[in-house]
């Protein structure tokens, strides 16, 4: 049976993309069809990170009624499918972010997994793609603010009656200043799902508009969504038997991968 699962932050800056993104991929790299929206319709970067920032066909489109769902999908190089939103802001103002829940019987035909990018913090256009889970993941770093907004997130999910699966946080440094994974469990009453650190390989990957599970899959970010993927699946994976060679890591410091 399809999913649909929101990733949403409370707070912009947080890695929520990245993230929507790199757990996609980590599903795929496990066989799984999984399809990202791009549901953050006044700020949208799905397209920007995957090298299809405009598309004939998207998201606004569908939302119009302009078009059929199965239109405004594309695949990517790594074979996760995406469904961009317009990057025009004329098309920004014709579209009403209600309408998603609308489609999401249309959405669920399309693939196993839907994974819906939500837009920054906890307004109306993100409510309206919070209406659109089945389960919501909240990705948040380990930092004081960007928690708090994450516990709002929270909050809001109780309120719609939303279960969350549980919480992301990123760009972790476990430089003894930001809080442990346990205060921040504590804090916001969910479950972690994964710590992913701090990785000059993500941005790597944004630079070469691509995953970094796809292109640097033994990376530590990239065994990180990998390990997140494995236990919302429930498949097996070892990351301490994935990590890079001497050699991989020899090639990356002389700058040649």
């Amino acid at each position: 049976m399809s999913k649909v699962i929101v990733i949403t932050s409370g707070k912009g800056g947080v890695g929520k993309t990245t993230t929507a993104i790199n757990l996609a991929a980590a599903m795929k790299y496990f066989g799984r069809d999984v399809l990202i929206i791009d549901g953050n319709l006044s700020t949208p970067n799905v397209g920007l990170h995957l090298n299809s920032p405009e598309v004939p066909i998207n998201l606004n489109h569908v939302l119009r009624g302009k078009a059929e769902p199965f239109e405004a999908v594309y695949e990517h190089e790594s074979g996760i499918k995406i469904m961009p939103s317009s990057l025009s802001v004329k098309e920004l103002k014709r579209t009403r972010p209600e309408r998603m829940k609308n489609f999401k019987k249309d959405f669920k035909k399309l693939s196993e997994n839907i994974i819906v990018d939500s837009s920054a913090g906890l307004g109306y256009e993100a409510v309206c793609a919070i209406e659109l889970a089945d389960e919501l993941i909240i990705v948040t770093n380990p930092e004081m603010p960007a928690v708090t907004d994450a516990l709002k997130a929270v909050k809001i999910a109780e309120e719609m009656k939303k279960p969350v699966r549980g919480i992301i946080v990123t760009r972790v440094r476990k430089d003894g200043v930001e809080l442990e994974p346990e205060v921040v469990k504590e804090m916001l009453e969910a479950p972690i799902l994964g710590m992913v650190p701090e990785d000059m390989a993500v941005k790597k990957s944004v630079r070469s508009k691509g995953a970094v599970v796809q292109l640097h899959p033994k990376s530590n970010a990239a065994r990180a969504y990998k390990e997140i993927a494995a236990k919302i699946l429930n498949v097996p994976y070892d990351s301490n038997k994935d990590r890079e060679g001497f050699f991989e890591r020899f090639s990356d410091w002389l700058g040649l991968r």
